[in-house]
């Protein structure tokens, strides 16, 4: 049975980015501007617009790697929602921070966005961030989107120097322990902690040793800090663990093999689009999941691990 016509082409079995190879960048991080086509944000699977219901109005929402890819389909979401946001991105990213605050203005033009441009990899620099989303937040903030991430592909554990499993702990969970740990305070009973996560730990990736173990350690962090603070605080604490999804950090970070396989390998036959994940974290930001927490949410594509 064929997809009905309104489905847009990226939704269709057996989908891959045209020239997907050829598109690869060099330098990290990735960049949303030059891909093509461009990552859905608020296109759904139907091919109607994402129809939001004031799920977050009133809320103030700290996105981390909003500019691009899944953060920047969560910033849109949220904005729609009626957050007001705190949206950070790496300093290299601006032409994307500028586009998803420019986007926002069109279609969300009542939400209050704050861009801050910082690079993670520091224990200063989250403590940093703390204090400009204490200052932002007036000392309440209701939703907290640990979303960067790096990656780089090396297919064999001889080859993967030291420093870059370093940086890539540093940058994917050290960080989100610094930001948790220091923003806890300021969130009242009934806020939400969303990590982005992966599908990578449940499966294993070849590849990605470094980015894999970290996004393990996220699962066991969002799952241990549940149990450690949901009953005393109020705080929920979920992760999303992706598949494979049309984002700048898959066309800046894997070798050709991995590109020209990317998605339909997948049961669903096609990698997702960042706002088939974004929903999830609109579900786990509002009143509707009151009662998810510690809970891994997979948007792979069908793929059971």
């Amino acid at each position: 049975m064929s997809p009905p016509s309104s489905v847009p082409e990226q939704y269709r079995p057996s989908y891959l980015p045209p020239q997907i190879a050829n598109q690869r960048q060099e330098d990290l991080p990735g960049k949303q501007d030059p891909m093509d086509p461009a990552p859905l944000d608020d296109v759904m699977a139907d091919g109607t617009k994402y129809k939001a219901a004031g799920k977050l109005e009133g809320k103030r929402a700290v996105v981390t790697g909003g500019d691009s890819g899944i953060g920047r389909a969560v910033a849109i979401l949220y904005a729609l929602e009626g957050a007001s946001l705190f949206i950070h991105y790496h300093p290299k990213e601006q032409t994307d921070a500028d586009n998803v605050k420019a986007y926002i203005a069109k279609v969300a033009p009542n939400a209050a966005v704050e861009l801050y441009a910082k690079d993670l990899a520091t224990e200063s620099a989250c403590l940093e961030m703390v204090e400009e989303v204490k200052k932002w937040s007036k000392g309440e903030l209701h939703v907290l989107v640990n979303n960067h991430a790096t990656q780089n592909e090396v297919p064999a554990i001889a080859d993967l120097e030291s420093e870059q499993w370093r940086h890539v702990f540093d940058v994917n969970i050290h960080s989100f322990f610094y930001l948790t740990k220091n923003l806890i305070p300021i969130m009242p009973w009934g806020a939400s902690i969303i990590n982005n996560a992966s599908i990578n730990p449940f499966k294993g990736h070849p590849k990605l040793l470094d980015y894999t173990a970290t996004k393990g350690a996220i699962v066991a962090f969002t799952r241990g800090l549940s149990n450690q603070i949901v009953q005393e605080k109020g705080i929920r604490v979920n992760a999303v663990c992706p598949g494979p999804i049309w984002t700048p950090l898959v066309i800046a970070t894997m070798g050709k093999d991995s590109l020209e396989d990317f998605g339909p390998s997948t049961p669903i036959g096609r990698a997702g689009q960042p706002v088939e994940v974004a929903t999830a974290f609109v579900f786990l930001a509002s009143v509707d999941s009151s009662y998810f927490t510690a809970q891994c949410f997979h948007v792979n594509g069908g793929a059971a691990y």
